[in-house]
């Protein structure tokens, strides 16, 4: 049978072949070479005909993928809709209903529980909101789609080792258009690399499972560098003749906060900063008149997570009202 199947992949792969290479192949021959590269690589040849099976070119995974909006909102504007307060009263209730695993999830990787409950609101709404899409569809579409090809198609044969190692079904696996799974949003090749056991029954499944889905986000935090003897950042108020040169999240930039304080920068209450011998960065997402925050170094594990100012401000935002209000 495996024969067989390697002949009928050879067959496909060939047809792309000499003259024919000119011109972009069907889905249908690039999904048979996807198979066929999968097969080489170890992936059970059932397992390929399964998670292949009746797959399409999904237009709207390409259409989101090109159509992502340009022009963003404030910061003003963004952050009371992203952490809005039903999200923050739901944030707390599940702080309280979940704090034994978070808490001993928190220890074992030293992430604060209130990190962990954030980073679960604003990717998918406490798991509300994870997609619905066929992972291996959608992965497979934005490889064929050819934009980021190599990014994507490593992707599918990621999720492919998911699947052989079993830690999902193949109807099971649903996420975004771009293929980020689960409550955590991973994208596949995140999951091998930072998935883990929360409940300790042999699976990394952070689709139903609240434990690994907190024990999967605190291991990337832990492996982004985070350190739980610190809070991410605050918002302050700059001096009016502040260089702008100043700004940044690169590691020139970095000044303790006594340097700051010497150079006028204060709380939003414009009290002093705190005499704590922590290296900070000064961040202004948006322009000269807009918020201003001084980050320190999980702030920078937030965006590893997610290069985006905006997500790591709500992340940072929705942790702080759920423990101060």
């Amino acid at each position: 049978m495996r024969k067989r199947l390697v002949g009928i992949f050879i067959g496909a792969a060939l047809s792309l072949s000499a003259p024919a290479m000119a011109e972009k192949p069907s889905f249908e021959s690039y999904v048979a070479e996807l198979k066929l590269e999968g097969l080489n690589k170890g992936i059970d040849a059932a397992l390929l005909d399964s998670a292949f099976d009746g797959i399409r070119y999904r237009e709207r995974a390409v259409k989101a993928d090109r159509n992502q909006p340009e022009k963003r909102l404030t910061l003003d504007e963004y952050i009371p809709r992203a952490v809005p307060d039903w999200k923050v009263k739901k944030a707390r209730r599940l702080y309280d209903e979940h704090y034994d695993d978070l808490k001993r999830i928190g220890d074992i990787y030293g992430v604060q529980p209130r990190f962990l409950v954030a980073l679960w609101g604003v990717e998918s709404n406490f798991g509300a909101f994870t997609g619905k899409y066929d992972v291996v569809e959608a992965l497979t579409t934005l490889a064929y789609d050819g934009r980021r090809e190599a990014f994507f198609r490593g992707e599918v044969f990621s999720a492919l080792s998911i699947l052989q190692e079993g830690h999902i079904g193949v109807d099971s696996m649903k996420g975004s258009w771009a293929g980020a799974m689960g409550q955590c949003q991973f994208m596949p090749s995140s999951f091998l690399s930072f998935a883990a056991d929360g409940n300790n029954d042999g699976k990394k499944d952070i689709w139903n499972s609240k434990p690994d889905v907190f024990a999967s986000s605190a291991n990337y935090l832990k492996n982004a560098g985070w350190d739980d003897g610190y809070t991410w950042g605050r918002q302050v108020v700059l001096p009016k003749d502040l260089n702008s040169q100043l700004l940044g999240l690169g590691q020139d930039k970095a000044k303790s906060l006594a340097e700051w304080q010497s150079l006028g920068v204060r709380t939003m209450n414009k009290s002093a900063l705190p005499d704590v011998d922590i290296n900070a960065w000064l961040i202004q997402p948006d322009d000269e008149y807009g918020r201003a925050y001084l980050v320190y170094g999980n702030y920078q594990s937030l965006m590893r997570w997610n290069r985006s100012h905006y997500f790591a401000i709500a992340v940072s935002h929705l942790a702080d009202r759920i423990k101060f209000g």
